[in-house]
């Protein structure tokens, strides 16, 4: 690690790091000492172990090893934040002589793949450990380790170490920018990162896509993964018995338990539980459970969906996720129905404290922008939420700064900075209304809504609904183009008559 200043720079090691760690006036998170085995001499030293905060990146230990006896010392880094809930795949094309895309950062945990699909090139997570770089120095820290074992090569194997330097040549023009290429950075754990230079607007070079991890990548990561229930050479529990031992086995759903406590008080005769339990579980036998894997420790939980028609829109299924082993919680809301024919763009004029109150759905497929913010939102980040137009906007917010947190460091530079702050400004202004904003919601499958105002929709002036045709490319990226139901509609019309 290092730090410097506008008049030299002064590199301190981690040892140095953890040992001013003592000085409380400095630190506020306190210094740990440990006795620990020493490998060489096999007396015992002092291990001394802090864990702090690099901003904007990642929490991480430092330890610092040394032993009186023989001298020896040791530092490592460990990486200490929580991991995200889904994974991320950010996908960089790189043009032809832009060397100022090669010079992008890029934050790349122990969990990150890294391919370049134009010379189907790929460095796993084991080959470079986590790191803080840019897209140049990645390609050419590989080329480095590539050249390390090149002279035994040439002594063993001629023919191979020659297709190696072939290969290094075209690595080579990748990393000088000479040829166009793709940067694909992908990582079960969330927590990698590629800057966009334009943030908090789009930038038309990099795409980010959020994906659940299977549970072979769960188990990569060190997450709990249940074997499956039948074993080999175990015999499989009869359907009988199952259901004979379900009350042991099983936990209640959540509709009967609603079910079952309405049913204790009624027998009671207690009118205020009663009530309580109506109005708690409201409609328990519609309430259905289906098995899922939890996103934070990949271990089997029960995901709970139910279907509601909301007025002036369409229906939809709410899906509320619990996990009783670490407590993560998660609550989407999909739409129902059929697809519609037609995408959906809705425009929000906020002039008022009643508008930042209205209730906005935001699906997976809908894109945000809010020109007055310069904001603009592509369509799967954030997923589904159900939330308001105050708290939608300020999710956003939140949501850049995670992702493109490390252009608020100390290091970075001051126009960029002041990019930051000018936003943050401008969006302390919005929400407490010192000027009217538009929000637009673009979903192409019409599964969006912002509530009304008043009861019908043609009285609402600040709110304005627009159907229109989907281009090629909106129905290839929602995979309509590729999706035939002719086998499904003939059989439809087979049964009806």
């Amino acid at each position: 690690m290092a730090s410097s200043g506008e008049e030299g720079r002064v590199l301190v090691d981690l040892r140095s790091a953890a040992e001013s760690a003592g000085d409380e006036d400095a630190h506020a998170t306190p210094l740990h000492e440990i006795e620990s085995l020493c490998m060489r001499c096999g007396e015992n030293g002092t291990t001394r172990i802090l864990l702090t905060m690099i901003p904007h990146f990642r929490e991480v230990v430092l330890m610092a090893f040394e032993c009186p006896h023989c001298g020896e010392r040791n530092n490592e880094v460990q990486f200490a934040g929580q991991l995200q809930p889904k994974g991320c795949c950010y996908l960089l094309e790189v043009p032809q002589g832009k060397n100022e895309i090669l010079n992008r950062q890029v934050v790349k945990s122990d969990s990150a793949t890294i391919k370049i699909p134009e010379l189907d090139f790929e460095i796993p997570p084991e080959a470079q450990r986590g790191s803080l770089s840019t897209v140049e120095g990645i390609i050419m820290r590989a080329v480095d380790e590539l050249l390390a074992l090149q002279d035994e090569r040439k002594k063993v194997d001629p023919q191979k170490a020659e297709a190696i330097d072939q290969f290094l040549t075209k690595l080579k023009s990748f990393g000088l920018g000479q040829v166009a290429f793709t940067f694909v950075l992908d990582d079960p754990s969330g927590n990698s990162f590629i800057e966009n230079p334009n943030a908090p607007s789009l930038d038309p070079l990099l795409s980010l896509r959020f994906y659940e991890r299977t549970r072979e990548q769960q188990a990569a990561l060190g997450f709990l993964v249940e074997p499956p229930t039948e074993e080999r050479g175990e015999p499989a529990h009869h359907a009988s018995t199952v259901e004979a031992n379900s009350d042991v086995l099983q936990k209640e759903p959540h509709g009967s338990v609603g079910a079952v406590a309405g049913r204790r008080a009624i027998a009671q005769g207690n009118p205020d539980e009663v009530a309580a339990a109506l109005c708690r579980y409201s409609a328990p036998e519609e309430v259905d459970t289906l098995p899922s894997t939890c996103g934070a420790c990949g271990t089997e939980c029960v995901t709970r969906f139910f279907a509601t028609k909301i007025p002036y829109f369409r229906e939809v299924i709410v899906m509320a996720t619990t996990c009783d082993m670490c407590g993560y919680r998660n609550s989407e809301l999909k739409p129902g129905g059929e697809i519609p024919a037609k995408g959906k763009k809705i425009t929000l004029h906020v002039q008022n404290t009643r508008d930042l109150t209205r209730d906005v759905i935001k699906s997976d497929s809908a894109g945000v922008k809010v020109h007055e913010l310069e904001l603009e939102l592509a369509s799967g980040t954030l997923g589904g939420i159900v939330t308001t137009v105050e708290g939608l906007i300020v999710k956003i917010c939140d949501a850049l700064e995670r992702i493109h947190g490390f252009q608020l460091g100390d290091s970075t530079l001051e126009w960029k900075k002041k990019k930051w702050e000018d936003f943050k400004d401008r969006l302390s202004k919005l929400l407490s209304l010192q000027e009217p904003w538009t929000l637009i919601m673009d979903d192409g499958l019409a599964a969006s809504f912002v509530a009304p105002a008043t009861d019908s929709l043609e009285d609402d002036s600040q709110l304005t609904i627009e159907e229109y045709q989907r281009s090629w490319e909106q129905n290839e990226e929602l995979g309509l183009n590729d999706m035939d139901t002719s086998s499904a509609d003939a059989a439809y019309n087979t049964t009806n008559t």
